[in-house]
């Protein structure tokens, strides 16, 4: 019996049948927007639909150049775009799998100068205006989604989805917020909802029958003048009567300030409102949003809350998650952390989309990890994320590793970080490699730090022996009440009421969240805090936020007088600027560190400007945040003695705590040794 059955069985749409309920859930890779990377795409969805993923989804496809997410960016409207895309779908269908190409018309959200909309209402995340559309315009755009469907169906899709939320040009039709028309597609609900409704209508015209209609319907907007429940709900049922096969779930307008995807967000905390739509129609749905793990996909599919099951990013840190479910290997799945450092913050910086955990992904024909022909004797010293992606690399192309850590644990700064308030899945990417280093034979020496003479018998060399916290020169730095950021996590010392946090960069931000919350926050705690209800309670589900009250008042002090938080990542700086602001913390910039001693810390506030300000800050714990050093002291020794060495990770370059580029640096070097 599988441990999966719900998760793993497969579902009958009528006219075809899916492998299983797994989909993997539109995101832009940054593949899709020019001809010449088309081949790099085929690779990457290849590599999904041979590790078992029943329905991939492409990242979205403009009907027209007016809806480019991007100027000259990805779209799908003409013959000469979609036979294109034949070796797309021929990679996925040999490996059994099913492909749907997204339609998705950007609306006011596209970055470039010629974008239509709705209205002339400009988007609060985008720099251009944007231009309304006139009623002829409204109805050729209708028609360029059915066209695009048309010519995905001659590309081999196997169906497509309609992109019918976060924010993009249909969800701008749908809602007062962004819809301020007078005519056929505007002025009440009933007008609002035309537009998808035409654009299915028409879809299933052109495709026929046996043909996969997927549409994402946004179920919470997040913001404010949204839908209601009920209008949601006679969108849905009527789209389902215009031949939708399956509805995805869509959760919050990009431009809502709500977190909905990244790591803070409890697992799966959105299924309750997938459920409500199941409830209401007789298609089959999907349920999305921080699902990162088969065992809670089986058990939201065994409640009956969804029908299938979305999962974008999960499927990329593990291309062969399904592969492994039903082989009994779960627990050799690389867990989604939902970080987003390699993925959407990549996406949003128009880089191509990667993944922090798996460099490989959406570079499935470039970084290659083949077994080696000439097997090798390797130490890898330090057990961080950098030291053990290159030991589980290394071993898994054959090689005989050795690893050694000083301290007792494996894990280094991610050891750290799984201790901080909505960052307790980095201890799956712990719990991962402990399982790798034992399945790929990988000798571990725990509590012993690496010497010289350790190292010399072996043929190559990997120092990952990480950082260490950087003490300023601060007169009275040694006070007792002064501790580092290591010191602090790891619980050797616990922090008084007030605390001065020293440092606003990632650690700073990440330490004053350790310092205001508990671990563990539950799904309505965190529903309360961010004002998230039931839609059917209020629009858009979006309701008042509830205070939660500091365990500790936090003072955040940076000497730089610029933006607070301003290098954090993309798409999840705002959350922690957010988080803190929330919680009452008091923000000091522009500050030069005086001393330290019984009353507290004294600071010089705008020490380089006309009106320098003397302050003292009551503290009862004073946080060292200010920056790391690399831990190098065995390369020279290692190379005079003629040792092979590579330096990689914190070990290489220490700047703010970067795990992707370590974890990336350890792959590359593993697939070339």
């Amino acid at each position: 019996m599988s441990e999966f059955p719900h998760l793993l069985s497969p579902l009958d749409l009528g006219f075809t049948t899916l492998r299983n309920r797994v989909v993997m859930g539109s995101m832009h890779t940054g593949l899709e927007d020019h001809a010449k990377d088309i081949p790099k795409l085929a690779a990457y969805f290849a590599e999904r639909a041979k590790g078992g993923v029943a329905l991939s989804v492409t990242g979205g496809f403009a009907p027209s150049w007016r809806g480019w997410l991007l100027p000259f960016g990805s779209e799908m409207s003409r013959k000469r775009h979609a036979d294109k895309h034949r070796l797309v779908t021929d990679s996925v269908h040999e490996h059994g799998g099913k492909i749907a190409l997204q339609v998705l018309h950007a609306g006011r959200y596209g970055y470039s100068p010629f974008k239509k909309g709705v209205s002339s209402v400009k988007s609060p995340i985008t720099p251009f205006k944007v231009s309304p559309m006139s009623t002829r315009e409204v109805d050729r755009t209708v028609s360029d989604f059915a066209r695009t469907a048309a010519l995905a169906q001659r590309a081999g899709y196997d169906g497509v989805e309609i992109m019918g939320s976060e924010g993009y040009l249909i969800n701008q039709f749908l809602t007062a917020r962004t819809n301020d028309r007078t005519d056929a597609w505007g002025g009440s609900a009933a007008k609002r909802m035309r537009f998808p409704i035409e654009i299915v209508r028409r879809t299933r015209e052109l495709v026929g029958e046996d043909f996969i209609v997927q549409y994402r319907i946004s179920l919470l907007d997040l913001v404010d003048q949204a839908q209601t429940w009920e209008e949601t709900v006679e969108l849905a049922q009527a789209l389902e009567a215009e031949g939708v096969t399956i509805f995805n779930t869509g959760i919050g307008w990009h431009e809502a300030r709500i977190p909905t995807i990244v790591t803070s967000v409890p697992r799966g905390a959105f299924t309750w409102v997938t459920a409500k739509l199941r409830a209401e129609v007789g298609v089959p749905v999907v349920a999305s949003n921080r699902i990162n793990t088969p065992e809670q996909a089986e058990a939201i599919l065994a409640a009956g809350e969804a029908d299938l099951i979305s999962m974008a990013r999960p499927l990329l840190a593990d291309a062969d998650f399904v592969n492994k479910a039903a082989e009994g290997r779960s627990d050799e799945i690389i867990t989604c952390i939902a970080c987003n450092q390699a993925c959407l913050d990549h996406t949003f910086k128009n880089q191509r989309a990667s993944c922090m955990l798996n460099p490989r992904a959406g570079h499935e024909t470039e970084l290659v990890l083949l077994p080696t022909r000439s097997a090798k004797r390797v130490a890898v010293v330090g057990a961080g994320p950098a030291g053990l992606a290159a030991a589980v690399e290394l071993a898994g192309r054959g090689h005989e590793v050795e690893l050694f850590e000083a301290l007792p644990e494996i894990g280094g700064q991610f050891r750290l970080a799984m201790q901080i308030p909505g960052k307790e899945d980095f201890a799956e990417t712990v719990r991962y490699y402990s399982v790798m280093l034992e399945r790929r034979g990988v000798t571990v020496h725990l509590g012993r730090r690496a010497s010289v003479e350790d190292l010399s018998g072996f043929d190559e060399v990997v120092l990952a022996t990480g950082v260490e916290p950087r003490v300023p020169e601060i007169p009275g730095v040694d006070h007792p009440s002064v501790v580092t950021y290591q010191q602090l996590i790891r619980e050797q010392v616990v922090a008084g009421e007030r605390v001065a946090v020293l440092g606003a960069g990632g650690i700073g931000y990440d330490v004053s969240e350790f310092l205001l919350h508990e671990p563990g926050e539950s799904l309505e705690h965190w529903m309360g805090r961010w004002g998230v209800t039931d839609p059917a309670l209020e629009r858009g589900g979006l309701a008042t936020k509830t205070a939660a009250p500091p365990r500790r008042a936090v003072t955040l002090l940076q000497r730089k007088s610029s933006t607070f938080g301003k290098d954090l990542g993309k798409t999840t700086g705002w959350v922690h600027r957010t988080t803190l602001k929330d919680s009452g913390v008091e923000f000091v910039g522009g500050v030069r560190y005086d001393r330290i001693d019984d009353e507290g810390l004294h600071v010089t506030i705008g020490a380089d400007g006309d009106s320098p300000a003397s302050r003292v800050i009551p503290a009862d714990t004073i946080v060292l945040c200010t920056g790391q050093e690399s831990v190098r002291d065995l390369v020279e020794p290692l190379e005079a003695a003629g040792v092979t060495v590579h330096v990689i990770g914190g070990a290489d370059v220490a700047a703010e705590l970067d795990a992707k580029r370590a974890i990336k640096q350890a792959t590359e070097l593993a697939a070339r040794v």
